[in-house]
């Protein structure tokens, strides 16, 4: 199956070079130099009924904020759009662009310059995470009012469904079959990621920070997904 990519970036060189990169490894990728044009292609795009697969957008743009594209798409009314897999490339590389993108819903984060092997490795990550919602009969895990749909890749709460990235949602997968474990944010990371958890990088507890938005009641005292200080995260199973 050929990915369909979009990259939104106006690095003409950069471009050039990630368009031929992905390519040879299977990718059909087509670029856009600036947000409006970019989000005219996902929309066409999706009216076409062939809709992208994932998203490489860029924090600066000429015409508007990464973030703000970003931040859009999610809470756009069209299903496709707002679980859209993206990574968000950020060439001022500060931890606070990296936090602020991930917590506006992006799925993954890459500091420029790169090696596009990486853009890569992380792009087809985030896909992987996106097709597990293809249907494989496992059935739901029910914990009170809280309903984690695997197959369907939906969390809802009392019916109704609640937005989540898809690396939110295989975190929220991830504590749900450890409920009552607690799990340090290394194992989590390494589980989700492939891969050992960065140093200083807090991209765990901002997913666990949207996650808890989602489908706590009250976020600020959160009675699902507690904090266990200097060690991780539980799941309460119990909680109703």
């Amino acid at each position: 199956m050929t990915h369909r990519v979009l990259l939104i970036d106006d690095d003409a060189k950069l471009t050039r070079l990630v368009s031929e990169y992905l390519g040879e490894a299977g990718f059909a990728v087509e670029s856009r130099g600036d947000g409006a044009a970019g989000l005219l292609a996902l929309r066409r795009a999706g009216s076409s009924g062939r809709p992208f697969d994932g998203l490489v957008l860029d924090l600066m743009l000429p015409d508007t904020d990464g973030l703000e594209l970003c931040r859009r798409l999610r809470a756009d009314t069209d299903p496709a759009l707002a679980a859209l897999p993206i990574v968000m490339l950020t060439a001022r590389g500060e931890e606070t662009d990296r936090i602020v993108g991930l917590e506006l819903g992006a799925d993954d984060y890459l500091g420029k310059p790169f090696h596009p092997r990486e853009l890569l490795a992380r792009l087809r990550a985030v896909l992987r995470r996106g097709a597990r919602g293809a249907p494989g009969g496992e059935a739901p895990l029910r914990f009170g009012r809280l309903e984690i749909d695997r197959a369907a890749r939906a969390a809802r709460v009392d019916g109704e469904p609640r937005a989540l990235t898809s690396h939110q949602f295989d975190l929220l997968v991830a504590f749900a079959e450890s409920a009552g474990r607690v799990l340090s944010r290394e194992a989590l990371m390494s589980r989700l990621r492939g891969r050992e958890l960065e140093a200083f990088d807090r991209s765990i507890d901002v997913h666990v920070s949207r996650i808890r938005a989602a489908i706590e009641d009250d976020a600020a005292h959160p009675r699902r997904i507690l904090t266990v200080r200097g060690v991780g995260y539980v799941f309460a199973s119990k909680q109703e």
